[in-house]
């Protein structure tokens, strides 16, 4: 769930939330857990959006979401919920996906 969680990261915002110059500041900044939401990417990202993020990317393993919670969450609810697609939203996610393989790809 955590790495899903990351992965729903990056597909609102464009960027992981561990990054570093390094393989080993990226692992030493996740094993901290820590993350935010405060960067001008996020302003324009719901609240339960956020929300399941936090649940999915829980420190404590135990106090962290299955899938099935995950699943039954009411950002999943909302987004099933609407006849139509957000298209700015999709349109952002699909960006953000290929600014970040390209990234990858030049590392």
């Amino acid at each position: 769930m955590w790495s899903c969680g990351v992965i729903l990261y990056i597909l609102l915002c464009g960027y992981p939330p561990f990054n570093g110059a390094t393989d080993k500041q990226i692992m030493d900044k996740g094993a901290t857990g820590k993350y935010d939401f405060s960067q001008v990417e996020w302003m324009g990202v719901s609240d339960e959006a956020k929300d399941l993020i936090r649940k999915m990317m829980e420190y404590n393993p135990q106090n962290r979401y299955s899938a099935d919670q995950a699943l039954n969450h009411k950002w999943f609810k909302i987004m099933l919920g609407e006849d139509q697609i957000d298209r700015p939203l999709a349109i952002s996610a699909l960006t953000n996906l290929k600014h970040f393989r390209v990234s990858i790809q030049e590392i």
